[in-house]
This record gives C-alpha cells, sequence and structure tokens, in this order.
C-alpha cells in the first residue's frame, strides 16, 4: 500500500512523521521531495537517479537499520535531471516488494505535489495548529480529493494541552492523531532514529502507534 504523507506548509514535521510511520509498519519510506530532500542521505543511487534512468528503483533501496529508506540527491543538476513523472511508476514498483510504501511528499501546492498524492492509494495529512498551517492544508485537502485520494487521518503535529482535535476532523473530513510538542522527538530526529528506539514510552511514540494501526484501515478509504 502507498502512503502518501503530505502537508500545505512547510516545518509541519510532515518528514518526521513519515520517517516515523514507515518504522512503525516495518515498510519502506521514500524521500519524495526532489527540491529540498530531509529524511537520512544515502550512500548509494537515490531518487534523483532513479527518476533520471541511471537507478533501478529498488537499487535506490537502503536497508539499513533502523528505517529501509529510498533517500533523495540534494543537488540542483540531480532535481533537474529527475523526471517527476516517473515516480508513480517508480512507487508501482516498490509497492511490489514491500507490503508499506510511505513517501514524504514536498510541501505547498506546486504539480511536484499532485504526483504522489494521485499515485497514493491514500493520503496522510499533516499540519500543526497554527491558523495559517491549517488553512493551506485544507487547500492540500482539497487537491486530494480533486485528485480522488482518501485522506486516511490528518496529523496534528506539535501539540499542547487540550488540542481542538473534533473541530480539526470535521474541517478536513477526516480522525485526527495528535503527536504533542515534545523533546523526545527532536532529539530522535537529530539522531537520526525513529523516536520509539530512543524513547519507547514518550507520548510521541504512542501517537505513532496509533497512526500505524489506522494506517491499516485505510484500505477502505
Amino acid at each position: 500500500m502507498i502512503l502518501t504523507v503530505t502537508g500545505g506548509k512547510g516545518g509541519v514535521g510532515k518528514s518526521t512523521v513519515a520517517y516515523n510511520l514507515a518504522a512503525e509498519l516495518d515498510g519502506v519510506v521514500v524521500d519524495g521531495d526532489l527540491g529540498m530532500a530531509d529524511l537520512p542521505a544515502g550512500r548509494g543511487p537515490d531518487l534523483h537517479d532513479v527518476l533520471a534512468g541511471r537507478a533501478a528503483p529498488l537499487e535506490a533501496v537502503s536497508e539499513g537499520d533502523p528505517v529501509a529508506i529510498v533517500p533523495c540527491g540534494r543537488s540542483l543538476a540531480g532535481a533537474r535531471a529527475a523526471d517527476v513523472t516517473e515516480l508513480e511508476g517508480t512507487l508501482d514498483t516498490l509497492d511490489r516488494t514491500y507490503r508499506w510504501v510511505v513517501v514524504d511528499s514536498p510541501a505547498g501546492l506546486h504539480a511536484d505535489v499532485g504526483v504522489p498524492l494521485a499515485a497514493a492509494d491514500a493520503a496522510v495529512l499533516v499540519t500543526t495548529p497554527d491558523t495559517a498551517a491549517l488553512a493551506d492544508a485544507l487547500r492540500v485537502r482539497e487537491l486530494a480529493r480533486e485528485l480522488e485520494t482518501g485522506l486516511c487521518r490528518v496529523v496534528l503535529n506539535r501539540t499542547g494541552p487540550d488540542p481542538a482535535t473534533t473541530a480539526v476532523a470535521n474541517r478536513f473530513g477526516a480522525p485526527v492523531v495528535t503527536v504533542p510538542e515534545s523533546e523526545a522527538v527532536a532529539a530522535a530526529h537529530r539522531a537520526g532514529h525513529p523516536v520509539r528506539r530512543t524513547a519507547p514510552d514518550a507520548p510521541a511514540t504512542v501517537a505513532f502507534e496509533s497512526l500505524a494501526a489506522a494506517a491499516h484501515s485505510c484500505k477502505s478509504v
């Protein structure tokens, strides 16, 4: 199953959610942000190479501990050479090998956002409680509707006490999983690990467990 993790605004924690979700699902995470990659880099072929026809999709998978990942290159030349129209076929190839393919999509509403959304079986939409972030996320929600991509869950990230989950669920038309503001998440991100590894009992770990459990119901979205 292909799950695209998306969000309207940069800096809402989308990459962190994608990485931790893939870890919980024991799947592969694909860094689909061709211009601003944020997931850990690899040493072999990357997504730029695959989309430029220089490597096969499975060649670019780094099976290293703790999360299988298809990293994306950081160079401008690599981004220019990458053919984003090849992404859907790449994800389909990975989907035939891995039960779960989690795609870290670019932020915003550029053309390269629509491709991973269109290729997905379902989407996970990440936002913070900030008014501007919610407004941008609603635009991506509309794009997902236009592409007929079901919304599995909304992740309300970096929440404080008593987040307005009911209001957010009503606005987006999907259940909400909250991830509280947490130094445990920040520390795990800096170390390049899922939060489960560094803080197994943290509230954020429980939240990512809940999100992974919800993903199993997304096939019916």
